[in-house]
């Protein structure tokens, strides 16, 4: 099946009153370094502290009714938009989870009222979970990217952009299984098709720049990183996110951990900002000269605050980080 404008346009109407319109602020800092505004779409702000409660609502405002159950599996974010959504809609929620997701993000969820069940070491050891419990417990599954409504749900942040800067030239996009970067890029190449949509993940392990790169989707190893919410596969059955992230990119960059680490650091000490690995690597693309030269605003989407505490006051007091067999040499912050 294929996405249109009007399915993002409808879950705008659907998810109003759920997820809150987030704000779009500059970051003078950054704006200094761009040349041009460079503007946070600031998902932090969302009820659960990141952007998928919006795909999550709305695949499940979306759901027939007499449904037993939902499920799902999640590197954190996406298991915590659903089981809020779930609760607000008496559905019980089951979140299917690797050993890799940080313990903050399991208790989270578990907060929220939903089971956690981990399974394996990676993102597609959680997804077969999450399906044997669809098919033996009758559950419904929602996907955390290769979903129609949960696509739309996310392109909501695209139509966002548009509206509060119809001058953006380029769009930075944190890009892991595909449903955010596909529901912004729809929407925004829609509304705009010269604006530049720009997906960015960490170079170890990024999934969907492997899969574009081979011309179908392709597993990769799922390593420890920073940005943990972009870990994991896109599933070697997608039928949507690979294709639009394909064919409505314009580009995807890859940045280091140090890259992170570094621009962790920048959005707190230049704009005050707890927020997770995942949602700077738009900054570090920057930082790092790996973008080309914008011809008018930038906007980035930080993703989420829902952080491991501990490794970020590491991070902040400039402390060495370890990550699985990789060490990143702290250092501390200079701008």
């Amino acid at each position: 099946m294929s996405l249109v404008l009007a399915d993002i346009l409808a879950a705008a109407r659907a998810i109003r009153g759920v997820a809150v319109r987030t704000p779009l602020v500059p970051s003078p800092h950054l704006s200094a370094l761009a040349g041009q505004d460079f503007l946070l779409k600031l998902e932090t702000t969302q009820p659960i502290g990141a952007f998928k409660l919006r795909g999550a609502a709305n695949a499940i405002l979306n759901l027939p009714a007499g449904v037993a159950g939902v499920t799902c599996c999640s590197t954190g974010n996406h298991g915590r938009g659903v089981a809020h959504a779930a609760r607000a809609r008496g559905l019980k929620a089951v979140v299917c989870m690797s050993s890799l997701v940080p313990q903050a993000k399991v208790d989270g969820i578990r907060a929220l009222g939903a089971e956690v069940r981990i399974t394996g070491r990676s993102q597609d050891e959680a997804q077969a979970e999450s399906r044997r419990i669809a098919a033996e417990e009758g559950f419904v599954e929602i996907s955390p990217f290769d979903d129609p409504h949960v696509i739309a749900g996310q392109g909501t942040i695209g139509l966002e952009l548009m509206q509060d800067r119809p001058d953006l030239d380029m769009v930075l996009v944190p890009l892991s299984g595909g449903g955010l970067a596909a529901g912004i890029a729809l929407a925004v190449k829609t509304i705009k098709p010269s604006a530049r949509v720009i997906g960015v993940s960490m170079d170890r392990g990024a999934a969907m720049d492997a899969s574009i790169r081979a011309g179908r989707p392709v597993e990769v190893e799922e390593v420890a990183s920073l940005a943990d919410s972009l870990g994991g596969g896109i599933g070697l059955d997608n039928r949507l996110s690979f294709p639009l992230c394909r064919d409505l990119l314009d580009d995807v960059v890859l940045v280091t951990e140090t890259e992170i680490y570094r621009a962790l650091q920048t959005l707190f000490y230049e704009d005050r900002m707890v927020a997770e690995g995942a949602c700077v690597v738009g900054i570090a693309a920057l930082q790092a000269g790996k973008l080309s030269r914008p011809r008018g605003p930038v906007a980035t989407i930080v993703t989420g605050r829902n952080v491991d505490m501990t490794i970020f006051h590491r991070i902040m007091g400039g402390q060495d980080v370890t990550l699985g067999d990789l060490t990143i040499e702290g250092r501390a912050y200079a701008a």
